[in-house]
């Protein structure tokens, strides 16, 4: 199985943990499963360190917008809040297993600003919205709640792929064509 496959599959897994452990109160079932695919990318890492650091990043960001929302009266959740101002354990679980999907699965996010924040806009209400329908969130005005998850997720993914690109072990190269195809740079190498 190829990392890619594996990442993206674990990434479901973890997810699903998470939001179903959220719902029925047992948020520690998420935080244990997205736990064990942390460690297989770690693992796997080029430079496990600067991962780390992507992860705890991504996790604080993660758990002060979540927060956020809920002292806003945005969302509420059903189990697994340690702190009032902090979201539940099981979110900050999901927000790692996002953040160990940026170096491989979302990878091509990577450097493309404007996919990134259509990505965090759709996707980020969508992922809520899912976990509303199964019972881990409540939106006292779904309505205002999803307006506001799409804005802050149109800022937020593409700040996060930054700070991943920033932490990048092994940048992405350029594909070998793409330099024949500039005639800038075709002439600088004569």
């Amino acid at each position: 199985m190829s990392r890619v496959l594996f990442n993206f599959i674990a990434y479901q897994v973890a997810w699903f943990a998470c939001v179903l452990g959220g719902a029925h109160g047992w948020p520690w079932l998420g935080v244990a499963v997205t736990a064990v695919a942390l460690g297989v990318l770690l693992v796997q890492a080029p430079a496990p360190g600067r991962e780390a650091l992507l992860v705890l990043a991504v996790c604080t960001i993660g758990a002060l917008w979540d927060g956020w929302l809920m002292r806003l009266g945005l969302l509420e959740y059903p189990s697994g809040v340690l702190l009032p101002w902090l979201a539940p354990v099981w979110i900050v679980a999901l927000w790692a297993g996002l953040a160990s999907t940026l170096h491989v699965s979302l990878r091509w996010l990577l450097g493309r600003w404007q996919w990134a924040a259509l990505f965090g806009a759709v996707g980020g209400p969508l992922a809520y919205y899912a976990g509303m329908r199964l019972g881990a969130v409540h939106f006292p005005d779904p309505v205002v709640a999803l307006a506001a998850l799409a804005l802050g997720w149109s800022i937020l993914m593409p700040a996060i792929c930054w700070i991943a690109v920033k932490l990048d072990a092994n940048p992405r190269q350029p594909e070998p064509d793409a330099d024949l195809a500039n005639p800038a740079l075709c002439a600088r190498t004569r």
